[in-house]
């Protein structure tokens, strides 16, 4: 088995994979040296998987004026493979895509040439396009890399999608997971059930990027009839800028999610920590603001543990929100027990 083999069947199995943000220096170039401080912290912390070049990364990273979609895969990258031969380990290396056909092909063709696993193909940005041609443009960029579908939330650029486009996605071949991220649980459902329905259920990992109810689709069985039989589906790990903060945490949380979900009673603990995950990330991501301090505010969380040197963005009206700052006090204070341990 080769090392994408191994990496994959990691993914299979569901794990915590983060996305990590982008680190500047104070001029908002790009400062490698701390990326790759990022990139060793979350290995540390324990991590299955990392994706990069994704929303919290920052899409403005493929801007002319920047031109920092190939630096940013290639310092993480090289971090995880020194990581990798040191320890023995093998991590997920995921990567984001974006834009239409010939970009995403071009992005996930440079994904590979820097060894990724797979490509988060993300449909921000597309809401122009139909339903089949977003099909067609999954089947172009499966024939170059493994794919994650991703349902994106509509106050972040994302659309509703139907059953029937989810179908079609969960039928081609070379698509290994959907990340569902449409804080829905209507469209949540579909997502499911379109992989329940699919004969390639076996072959697609569900991931949770449902921000607002991480803890509950991680613990929750999803079951559909299907041709006389009962199907159960999982989201089996997560694929999520939430779990870029207090990784060692998340890190000990999964474990015990994944301890806990498939027994016949869930402990109200774990219940309960849901609802303090969902209150924290309503404070890091500014929901109160519609989300425009999302990156921001998983800076300034990172900077306060020192993991980052700043909360600085390649656009300077990128910043925290008026009163994010008090918000982010409430929660930590709040929920020591979600912070990394000392």
């Amino acid at each position: 088995m080769n090392r994408q083999q191994q990496a994959l069947e990691i993914f299979a199995a569901g794990t915590v994979i983060p996305a990590t943000p982008l680190a500047l220096d104070e001029n908002r170039r790009f400062d490698a040296a701390a990326q790759k401080k990022l990139t060793r912290y979350y290995l540390d912390a324990g991590v299955g998987g990392i994706a990069t070049a994704v929303h919290t990364t920052q899409f403005e990273i493929r801007d002319p004026e920047h031109n920092l979609l190939e630096p940013v895969l290639q310092t993480a990258g090289e971090e995880i493979q020194c990581f990798e031969q040191e320890t023995g380990r093998t991590i997920v290396k995921v990567a984001g895509v974006c834009g239409d056909t010939q970009n995403a092909v071009r992005e996930a063709e440079l994904a590979k040439q820097y060894g990724y696993d797979a490509v988060l193909l993300s449909p921000g940005g597309l809401n122009h396009r139909s339903e089949e041609e977003l099909i067609e443009r999954t089947k172009a960029v499966a024939a170059v890399m493994p794919v994650i579908g991703f349902y994106l939330q509509q106050s972040v650029g994302g659309r509703v999608f139907s059953y029937r486009y989810w179908q079609r996605i969960c039928e081609i071949e070379n698509v290994i997971g959907i990340k569902c991220a449409s804080f829905n649980r209507y469209t949540t459902i579909d997502v499911v059930r379109a992989v329940a329905f699919s004969s390639r259920r076996d072959a697609i990992t569900l991931y949770t990027g449902n921000d607002d109810n991480i803890v509950v689709d991680l613990l929750t069985p999803y079951r559909f009839t299907v041709d006389g039989k009962t199907v159960e589906k999982r989201f089996e790990g997560g694929l999520l800028g939430h779990w870029s903060v207090c990784t060692k945490s998340v890190v000990a949380m999964f474990q015990k999610i994944k301890e806990a979900a498939g027994q016949p009673c869930i402990p109200q603990e774990l219940l309960a920590l849901g609802v303090e995950v969902t209150d924290a990330n309503a404070a890091f991501f500014d929901v109160a603001n519609g989300f425009k301090g999302c990156i921001a505010g998983i800076h300034e969380v990172l900077r306060r543990d020192g993991h980052m040197n700043g909360i600085w963005c390649l656009n300077p009206a990128e910043t925290l929100s008026s009163g994010q700052v008090e918000e982010i006090d409430r929660v930590l204070d709040m929920y020591p027990n979600l912070r990394d341990p000392k």
